[in-house]
């Protein structure tokens, strides 16, 4: 089998590998932000057993729609689920792995990773504020790169997104004014620019529309030779966005702090931690409908934990300490069959 790549289009991004589906496959449906990781997994997963996963990368607030309708064996969400949704929906939370969104723009000339910025000027641009690449706050931080008197076109995610919900708790927590204007939601009123649905979609416009600026998960701008931008952290600090940032940033993260794992990682303190770091999460039903379904699930994202941490970080996404893989499986405990007996046994 050649190695698959997911399609840039905007739209649903779906995985499907050269086998056909069959009724034995899992189904899922979610979160774009880990779906170049989740295709690699599949890949491998399928060669090794002969099940195969059908993933839908339609966004967070879709996954966590699709597993309420109960239409998929498990959903996915970059914006963790807070206990009290669990609970009322009888579901279990778990995260799979970690990684980084990025800011990404288009513009004649700017190398990757040769454009600094600040989390407040992010804001500014994103809040209308700032419209021009030569605005002088913009200058001050990017002494001898050319920058041209362009209007930036921002763009962001058109579709209820995990990947916005981090990336505006992030501005939520470096501007007051964009705290107050717009808060943190997987879905924001924006006031400039151009929408794209997924990931996918937000790649697409930014490489089409000249002088753009996006947000994205990093493995969409490395796989995609974006020119991705440094962005100042909690300690003044321009690191590039790269497993070993991700990793600094979760490092002290306390990951029985909140139901479901459902912690924050965006701007965590430390000189090497990138700002916008978050992991993913799975959504199963903790009394399922088809034991058998949430078995091949846990299987799946078992052999996942065992055997993809090596797929995972040539994506540049960061896999999960063991510790914390530890914590999982016994969260795994509550997912039960008919007979009362966990579905999954290690």
């Amino acid at each position: 089998m050649k190695p698959f790549s997911y399609a840039l289009a905007i739209g649903i991004a779906t995985i499907q590998l050269a086998l056909p589906a069959t009724a034995a496959d899992i189904t899922g449906a979610g979160a774009t932000f880990p779906f170049p990781v989740y295709s690699k997994w599949a890949e491998a997963y399928r060669k090794e057993t002969g099940t195969g996963l059908n993933y839908q990368s339609i966004g967070s607030g879709g996954g966590i729609k699709q597993i309420q309708a109960k239409t998929v064996d498990f959903g996915a969400t970059d914006a963790p689920l807070k206990g009290a949704a669990l609970e009322k929906d009888g579901l279990v939370q778990f995260p799979t792995v970690m990684g980084g969104v990025v800011t990404v723009v288009n513009i004649a000339g700017v190398e990757p990773g040769k454009l600094k910025l600040t989390g407040e000027v992010v804001a500014d641009i994103y809040a209308g504020r700032i419209t021009k690449w030569s605005d002088p706050k913009i200058a001050a931080l990017n002494e001898g790169v050319k920058l041209p008197e362009a209007t930036i076109t921002p763009v962001y995610r058109s579709d209820a997104s995990g990947t916005t919900n981090i990336f505006t708790t992030y501005l939520s927590q470096v501007s007051e004014p964009w705290k107050k204007e717009f808060g943190a939601a997987t879905t924001i009123s924006w006031p400039a620019g151009q929408g794209g649905k997924g990931n996918e979609g937000v790649t697409a416009t930014v490489k089409q529309v000249p002088n753009a600026i996006g947000y994205v998960e990093s493995a969409y701008a490395k796989q995609n030779k974006l020119s991705h931008t440094l962005i100042q952290n909690k300690a003044g600090k321009y690191p590039q966005p790269d497993d070993k940032a991700f990793q600094a940033a979760a490092a002290s993260a306390d990951w029985k702090a909140a139901p479901g794992f459902g912690i924050s990682l965006t701007n965590q303190a430390g000189e090497g931690a990138w700002p916008i770091t978050a992991a993913t999460f799975i959504l199963v039903y903790k009394d399922p409908a088809d034991a058998a379904k949430s078995t091949d699930v846990l299987k799946f994202f078992d052999w996942a934990y065992k055997n993809g941490d090596k797929l995972a970080t040539e994506l540049d996404y960061v896999p999960l300490p063991d510790n914390v893989v530890g914590l999982i499986h016994e969260e795994w405990k509550q997912i039960k069959g008919k007979d009362g007996k966990p579905v999954f046994n290690m």
